[in-house]
């Protein structure tokens, strides 16, 4: 039975599980937590050492810069895609219209840093300091300027250069071990989420969930797919399937640092090289918030909604400009977010105190942009990878069942496909 299979049974035992037991899946809980956490200890060392690999890889700078450039252009196109499609669907469907707010809990305006403070926030004083407390952006920009400092030393810049790649090797050998475990900390966290929240919530809140759940499953199924199958030129189907890992444990883990390792291991069965996953999938774990900005998109009309608020054509386009930026601006901040559906309300003038509305709910609809941030990140190394001319059709389109081990056909640490005699 493959994993992703396992995965998706844990992910239903553990809806039957929550709503049996109720608040008593609290005790499962633990399990779970374990599970993130030892996800969570491979990610740092895995970004810093896939990303310094993956710029000495590139050879020089000029190539580095093509394969950046065409990062940043896909992130900012599917991200705005991602803002339109949630007002659509917004806008269709009204999800606040008729909504009783009753008594409002009083908001706090959390402190919004300036853009030159964040811009300055993404360069770290101290590197270790950075990998100390995982601030993934600081971590991203030490990676790139090592990796480039490593690439122009050339021969003696290559013993810690094959240190990185060794590094590298291992810490994937690592998440093997970890990943293993996933159907048992999928079962555990989906339990205790069912458990807690029922499904009494769901009822008041119907609209905007299934608002969000539609317009990230339109994003999802028509924006990504028809990319990849225009751009790169492969199966939409192979690659669905091949995300499937990956979008499962961010769905149930509402992280996708934690579904980081997984995303390296369906990149590898997509076809993509270790050099362009190396760079953009530590750039996506950041940058690339398409799920996030859809939601702002949404909690925002749906706000609108409650308090009779009507938006104009302008407004909405001012949405999407700050859902866009914010989603870049605010990747670095803890509770990043919060700070973004509050840029983002502001920008149109809407009353702050609706956050409150829609915190109550706010991890049901984080397992939804989670796992669109996913398949965005996972689709991201699949279109660059064929626009640099680094992605293998014959990997991508080859089934899951004959990439398996002892299959008679598998990748070696490279990437490419080998037989049974290597």
């Amino acid at each position: 039975m493959k994993l992703y299979h396992k995965i998706m049974i844990g992910l239903v035992l553990g809806v039957i599980a929550g709503l049996i037991l109720g608040e008593k899946a609290e005790y499962l809980k633990p399990i779970g937590d374990i599970f993130i956490r030892c996800l969570r200890l491979i990610v740092v060392p895995l970004i810093l050492s896939t990303l310094i690999t993956g710029v000495v890889s590139t050879g020089n700078i000029k190539n580095l810069g093509k394969t950046g450039i065409s990062t940043l252009v896909y992130f900012m196109v599917t991200t705005t895609l991602a803002v339109c499609i949630g007002l659509l669907i917004a806008n269709i469907f009204q999800p606040g219209a008729g909504l009783s707010l009753g008594e409002l809990k009083v908001f706090k305006v959390p402190d919004t840093p300036g853009p030159a403070q964040m811009i300055v926030g993404m360069f770290p004083l101290n590197p270790m300091e950075a990998l100390a407390k995982g601030n993934v952006l600081q971590i991203i920009i030490f990676a790139l300027l090592f990796g480039a400092g490593l690439s122009m030393a050339g021969d003696k810049g290559k013993p810690i250069a094959d240190f990185f790649q060794s590094l590298a090797e291992v810490m994937f050998k690592v998440s093997d071990l970890v990943i293993s475990f996933a159907p048992y900390g999928v079962f555990a966290l989906i339990a205790w989420t069912t458990g807690k929240f029922g499904l009494d919530i769901l009822m008041p809140m119907g609209k905007l969930i299934m608002c969000t759940l539609l317009a990230a499953f339109v994003h999802i199924i028509v924006s990504y797919t028809l990319i990849v199958a225009t751009v790169a030129r492969i199966s939409p189907l192979a690659f669905l399937k091949k995300t499937m890992e990956p979008a499962l444990v961010g769905l149930s883990t509402c992280s996708a640092a934690a579904a980081f390792p997984f995303s390296m291991r369906a990149q590898k069965q997509l076809g993509v090289s270790p050099k362009v996953s190396g760079f953009t999938l530590p750039m996506a774990l950041t940058i690339n918030m398409d799920g996030t900005a859809l939601y702002q998109a949404v909690a925002a009309m749906f706000i609108a909604n409650a308090y009779g608020i009507d938006l104009s054509l302008t407004q909405q386009g001012t949405i999407v400009a700050t859902a866009v930026l914010a989603s870049v601006g605010t990747a670095s901040i803890p509770g990043g977010g919060l700070i973004m559906l509050t840029m983002v309300l502001q920008s149109v003038g809407l009353p702050l105190e609706g956050i409150a509305i829609v915190a109550g709910i706010d991890r049901i609809l984080d397992m939804f942009r989670t796992t669109t941030n996913i398949f965005g990140d996972n689709s991201a190394g699949v279109v660059v990878a064929s626009l640099v001319g680094e992605l293998d059709r014959e990997i991508a389109n080859t089934p899951l069942d004959e990439l398996e081990q002892g299959s008679g056909v598998h990748l070696d640490s490279d990437g490419h496909i080998v037989d049974e005699l290597g």
